[in-house]
């Protein structure tokens, strides 16, 4: 009875059930998180090892699906709200900066390199940088068995299960704390805002709440190089072709060695040339999901992330969970220390400024669900309401994109050159 068919069914029953979770907790307990679970006992104790593979989603979710993901990213970037978020921006990469001096800096002589450098990736980030880092510990533990070396496959392995492990855990410390500082946030301006000291902010129009994407209208506010192609020939082949032009320059640029440098991921540079041939307009803003073909992509990939779950054994989970913790606790620790600081001098709020630079432990659309709940529970009518999310939402939306989206994704390059040269 057992076969590819049916394993790609208990892997959507498996993901769907992560959403329903996350869906009645109003994500407070993340859909990857409850998937993960289930997936990890289900290898455990019911499911073959091989059901991810044997649903055939590895090949494409391991490949081009990563690209065509990646490359999408840069389609759904409006450069114009980026730069009128500026300081929204700074903070972040003040944040991301922080997060990872002081992890480098106490982390290493207590829990390893290995892991330091497989966690934080996915601690800054989201999936993209995940599977970037597991696929680059993977990589060297095949490396170090196939030179004999037993000891240093079994640390790489770990390495990439702990860079799962970390991708799937830490919105657990991102909710609430940015729930805390949202509230805090929201009511000393609304404070202000009846005593009428502020006038009303609306909400920005730029960004779309139930997708979390800058609007196509901004992206498209000016004439683009290349004209857009007529609806009735932009199909959704064509637009996964154009995809697909993007992800195969990444593919040739990834192999460049530049001087000093070295090789440059091929991830980021599909990030790059996702925003370039969608600001000349060969790309289709919003590409994959104008496609139709978003959910098929993400699921293939999740499953591809889920996959590196079936090397974790029970000991080795209960092995990494204290170095996870503690990655977490001083990452976040040395976020906040740099946010303050960068708030102050750029005369910030630090609540709102620290709940946008957490935005890296979760993204969207929690970043949205959170910050939307936090107005609606603090006013009091419309227009308290219209205040609050003219306040929040641009400001949390672009912290997602800043976070998850780009800067990530450029770390987990980087930090992925410590196993090519380690394995």
């Amino acid at each position: 009875m057992y076969n590819f068919a049916l394993a790609f069914v208990i892997c959507a029953i498996l993901y769907l059930l992560g959403d329903v979770v996350s869906n009645l907790t109003k994500a407070w307990i993340p859909s990857v998180f409850v998937t993960a679970v289930l997936i990890l006992l289900g290898y455990w104790y019911i499911f073959p090892t091989t059901l991810v593979s044997d649903s055939m989603l590895i090949p494409f979710g391991s490949t081009i699906g990563i690209y065509l993901l990646i490359s999408h990213m840069g389609t759904v970037i409006s450069i114009h709200q980026l730069i009128e978020q500026w300081k929204t921006i700074v903070v972040c990469l003040a944040g991301l900066a922080g997060m990872c001096a002081l992890s480098l800096a106490v982390l290493p002589g207590i829990i390893g390199m290995d892991l330091v450098m497989s966690g934080l990736p996915p601690l800054t980030g989201g999936i993209v940088a995940a599977t970037t880092m597991q696929s680059a510990a993977q990589a060297a533990s095949d490396a170090a068995a196939a030179a004999g070396d037993a000891a240093a496959a079994a640390n790489f392995a770990e390495a990439a299960v702990f860079a799962i492990v970390m991708y799937c855990v830490q919105g657990f410390a991102g909710y609430p704390l940015t729930a805390i500082c949202l509230q805090l946030e929201g009511k000393a301006y609304l404070k202000k805002y009846r005593a009428g000291e502020i006038k009303i902010e609306k909400a920005d129009k730029n960004v779309d709440a139930d997708s979390g994407n800058f609007k196509a209208a901004t992206a498209g506010a000016k004439k683009k190089l290349i004209p857009p192609v007529p609806a009735k020939w932009n199909s959704a082949v064509l637009i996964l072709g154009k995809l697909g032009v993007c992800a195969w320059l990444a593919t040739q640029f990834g192999t460049i060695q530049f001087p000093g440098i070295g090789t440059i991921s091929g991830a980021v540079w599909a990030l790059v040339f996702g925003v370039i041939l969608t600001s000349i307009g060969f790309l289709d803003d919003n590409s994959l999901n104008k496609a139709n073909s978003y959910g098929i992509v993400m699921f293939a990939l999740m499953m591809y992330v889920f996959d590196g779950l079936k090397d974790c054994t029970p000991a080795m989970l209960l092995d990494i969970i204290g170095p996870m913790l503690l990655l977490v606790v001083v990452g976040v620790l040395g976020m906040a220390v740099l946010v303050f600081i960068l708030s102050k001098v750029l005369k910030m709020s630090f609540l709102l400024a620290f709940a946008t630079a957490l935005t890296a432990l979760y993204g969207f659309p929690p970043n949205a669900i959170i910050t939307e709940n936090t107005c609606k529970a603090l006013a009091q009518n419309d227009e308290e309401m219209d205040a609050l999310m003219g306040h929040m939402f641009a400001p949390m939306i672009v912290g997602g994109f800043t976070t998850v989206t780009i800067t990530s994704v450029i770390i987990a390059g980087v930090f992925a050159g410590y196993f090519t040269y380690a394995g």
